[in-house]
């Protein structure tokens, strides 16, 4: 088994029983050092930023589960990078994969992947600012989006 990290649309339990029908969400991790982003390609991303943090949901994942991300995250294709980093669980850190994209520009997520973002992080509870800044990424109310069944 693998351990993830997850801190996009990955945070949904609904995406990720579709993605990965084996995976088992652990609980609630943050990352320290880091900051979070939207690619120029309207995918999220992180980036080393001291005395920042990126929350997130960590995953348990099977083999199979694991290819699946791969080609999800379009690894092969070079849209993000596979990384182990030390992520924090209550009061200690622990290593897990991350992946990270590989593009440093910013740009704006695609409409729907906005709205999930924030969702799944509401659903997960993380701490209020960070819900908001999620939300902020989101231009338009979600009534007025074409959103995937698992946000509606």
């Amino acid at each position: 088994m693998t351990r993830y990290f997850a801190y996009g649309s990955n945070m949904s339990t609904a995406l990720m029983k579709r993605r990965c029908p084996s995976a088992v969400a652990i609980e609630t991790a943050r990352l320290d050092g880091w900051r979070f982003f939207i690619m120029a390609a309207g995918f999220a991303s992180i980036a080393r930023a001291n005395g920042s943090v990126v929350h997130g949901v960590l995953w348990w994942l099977a083999p199979r589960d694991l290819a699946a991300l791969n080609a999800y995250e379009g690894v092969e294709g070079g849209l993000y990078v596979r990384r182990t980093l030390p992520v924090r669980r209550q009061d200690r850190h622990e290593p897990a994969l991350v992946y990270v994209g590989t593009s440093p520009l910013a740009g704006r997520p695609r409409p729907a992947y906005q709205w999930g973002l924030a969702a799944a992080a509401r659903q997960w509870q993380l701490p209020a600012d960070y819900v908001r800044a999620l939300e902020r990424f989101a231009p338009a109310p979600p009534s007025t989006l074409l959103l995937p069944e698992a946000v509606r």
